[in-house]
Parts: structure tokens; C-alpha cells; sequence
């Protein structure tokens, strides 16, 4: 499996782009590791990766989105995005996810990210906007990674995103990426609806044969306007889904991510800790993309460094999320995040105004976090990336 991966790495991507992939966000992913693991012995927290929801603009309604739109729209300007990176970078963070909404939607991206060629960005995209010219310009940049999400069968896709013919538009999308030689990856959020498809060796393979280089499977979680919490997934198919991951992992030749388990299996959540956080699209500083509630912001012009290693919210929230459990407090405890908030007098950044409303109505569901059922993975490639490095948002050191 590993000859034929690396074969793959080697021979499918234009070969300027895999020296960026390699020095932009490996070695230098794991430089930045380093300085985060330096910092938080000191006591001291600043994440070694960051994400960046850019816009709250998109053309699809999925179910479970967090992301509600808005007139007119919110959105980090560039001049803002461009001060943020420069931030990030004094403290040895070079990679960056980018959100949205749909960050394709937004008209200075490949300005900001052209302009800052010595880091690694990547873009999480529905597909359906990335045209074969996009994908040229991607290519151009060559230090940008598009992350395509699918969820499920031609159906499924378009129920779970609220779109016409989105399956076949995300599928048009990967093969772009594909004829145009980029590093690219399929992100799915695996449901009740989807997973008999999506967790299953035909999909991996056929991913493959599109030419993605890598597969990150989420885990359904019902937030937004439009939770639909029956897609949320059981306990039993949770373990499931984490033992064909650790299974796949050593027999298809493509990387398979997650963000959820160590290298033992032991359940982690990244901004519990404080390994990253986000920033939304009006500046708030929030623990995670789902956990919208925030008491700084940057987007008046304050240092975004100083705004997180000083911010009490953040740092009590590492505390709380820690203490009430190893997995998604969300999903574990969603009364218990709603009254924390409320005690912490957290500003409300859905953009909704309904968010502890939301919350109220959460009812406890199975989440990573499942004691007495851990899988260690078997394949030593990733169990020294879980121990060392990092997979998207998981890093542990």
C-alpha cells in the first residue's frame, strides 16, 4: 500500500506543487508543532493551526450547516485576511484552512493566498464552483490544497445539500482538480443517510480512480437552522466507522483523515487543546468552526496574537471542554456548553441571534468519545503522524 501511495504522491501532482505540499505544510506543519508544544509548556496558547471561515456566502443549504447567509453578506476582507496570516506566521503557523460558507465565493481569495507563498492553504469547497479555470489558477498558486466535499450517492447529495444535480457538479469539480495535476482531497460528513455508501471500500476505490490523494470523514453533527438531528449517527456505527478507518489505512493508497482519536484511539477534540481555533467571518475569535461564541474579535484592526494567548473565554474554555469530557462537548453535553456561555456572557457569532436558543434544544448524542471502545491504529505511518504531526485538525504532540 505504502509503495503504491507513494507512487501516487510521486507521479500524479504537478511536482511544484508537491515540493510546496512537503515544505509548506509538512516540515514546516511540524515546525510549527514544535512551537506550539514550546509555548503551552510555558502556559502559553497559540494555535499552531488556524481556520478562517472567510465568507458566510454559498449557494448550497446542507442540513447540519452551521452557516447561515446574510444581506448583506459577511465577509473577512482581504486587507484583514492578509493581517491575520502575517499574525499567525510571527508564531511559526504557516497552515491555514479556509471556510466558509463557500470561499470561492469570496473575491480576493487567490489575492490573499498568492500573496503568501510561503504557506499552505486548504480550501474547503462544495466543488461546484471549482471550474477547470479555477482549478489553472490553484495550480498557479501552488500552495493551496482543495478539499471537495461529497455526501453520498446522487440522491443523498442533493438532499443532505440543498442543491440540484450537486453530485455530479462536485464530481465535475474533483475532475478539474484531477486534469489540472493539483494535490486535492474529498471531505465527507458521514450520516445515517450517507453511510452505507460512504463508509465502504467501493467509495474509497472509486475516489481513487478520480485521483484524490486523500479522504477526510466527519462525523455528522446537527447544528444551524437546519439540524435534522435523526442523521446523527449511533455509538455502534461511530466505532464502526472508526475501525474501517484504521482498517482502510493500511490497505487503499490514499491517506485517510480524521480529527477525532490519537494514535491509541483515545478521543481528542483540537480546540480543547488550544492546537487551533477560529476566526470567523466578522472577525469573532471562536474555540471551533461549530462552537460560534466568542468575546474577542479582531476585525476593528487588534492583534489577533495577542487577542488569543490573552483571551480568558478561550482559555476557559480549554478548561471547561477538557474537564467535561474527551470528545465533542457539543454533542456531549450541549446543556452543559449552554450554561457556560451564558456564565462566560458569550457574544452570540451565528449571525442568527438564536445560538443558545439552538443549544437549548440539542439533546445529548453519541459523539468520538466512547470509553471502553477504543481502536488503536495498526498502520505505524499514522500512528507516528497522530503522536508527531497532524491530520487537518487533529495535531497532537
Amino acid at each position: 500500500m505504502l509503495i503504491q501511495l507513494a507512487r501516487r504522491f510521486l507521479t500524479e501532482p504537478d511536482k511544484r506543487l508537491l515540493a510546496k505540499l512537503a515544505w509548506n505544510c509538512g516540515w514546516k506543519g511540524l515546525l510549527a508543532i514544535n512551537a506550539f508544544n514550546r509555548r503551552r509548556k510555558r502556559g502559553v496558547y497559540f494555535p499552531a493551526f488556524v481556520f478562517l471561515s472567510v465568507t458566510n456566502k454559498c449557494n448550497l443549504h446542507c442540513q447540519g450547516c452551521w452557516v447561515s447567509g446574510s444581506n448583506p453578506p459577511r465577509v473577512l476582507d482581504g486587507a484583514t485576511l492578509d493581517r491575520l496570516i502575517t499574525e499567525c506566521k510571527t508564531q511559526g503557523a504557516s497552515f491555514f484552512g479556509i471556510l466558509g460558507g463557500e470561499p470561492l465565493l469570496h473575491a480576493e481569495i487567490f489575492e490573499v493566498i498568492a500573496r503568501h507563498g510561503d504557506c499552505y492553504f486548504q480550501l474547503f469547497t462544495n466543488g461546484t464552483l471549482l471550474t477547470d479555470a479555477v482549478a489553472r489558477k490553484l495550480r498557479e498558486l501552488g500552495n493551496v490544497t482543495p478539499l471537495i466535499s461529497v455526501e453520498g450517492n446522487t440522491e443523498v447529495s442533493d438532499e443532505r445539500r440543498g442543491g440540484n444535480d450537486v453530485y455530479r457538479r462536485s464530481l465535475d469539480g474533483i475532475d478539474a482538480c484531477r486534469r489540472n495535476r493539483l494535490f486535492f482531497g474529498v471531505a465527507t460528513s458521514v450520516c445515517r443517510s450517507n453511510f452505507s455508501d460512504l463508509v465502504s471500500r467501493k467509495f474509497v476505490d472509486e475516489l481513487i480512480a478520480l485521483g484524490a490523494h486523500y479522504l477526510w470523514y466527519y462525523i455528522y453533527r446537527p447544528v444551524g437552522t437546519n439540524p435534522s438531528p435523526e442523521l446523527a449517527l449511533t455509538g455502534d456505527e461511530i466505532v464502526e466507522l472508526r475501525q474501517f478507518m484504521v482498517n482502510i489505512r493500511g490497505q487503499a493508497p490514499i491517506v485517510v483523515v480524521d480529527a477525532y482519536w490519537d494514535q491509541e484511539g483515545r478521543a481528542l477534540c483540537p480546540a480543547a487543546t488550544g492546537i487551533s481555533h477560529h476566526i470567523g467571518p466578522e472577525g469573532d475569535v471562536e474555540p471551533c468552526p461549530v462552537v460560534q461564541f466568542a468575546r474577542e474579535n479582531i476585525g476593528d484592526g487588534s492583534q489577533m496574537v495577542n487577542q488569543i494567548i490573552e483571551s480568558k473565554f478561550l482559555e476557559r474554555f480549554r478548561g471547561f471542554a477538557s474537564r467535561t469530557t474527551r470528545g465533542c462537548v457539543l454533542m456531549d453535553h450541549p446543556e452543559a456548553l449552554r450554561q457556560f456561555l451564558i456564565e462566560q456572557n458569550a457574544k452570540d457569532t451565528t449571525g442568527r441571534g438564536t445560538g443558545l436558543e439552538e443549544l437549548a434544544g440539542m439533546t445529548t448524542l453519541p459523539c468520538h468519545h466512547i470509553p471502553g471502545r477504543e481502536i488503536p491504529e495498526k498502520q505505524w505511518m499514522y500512528r507516528f503522524a497522530k503522536k508527531h504531526w497532524f491530520f487537518g485538525f487533529g495535531a497532537y504532540g
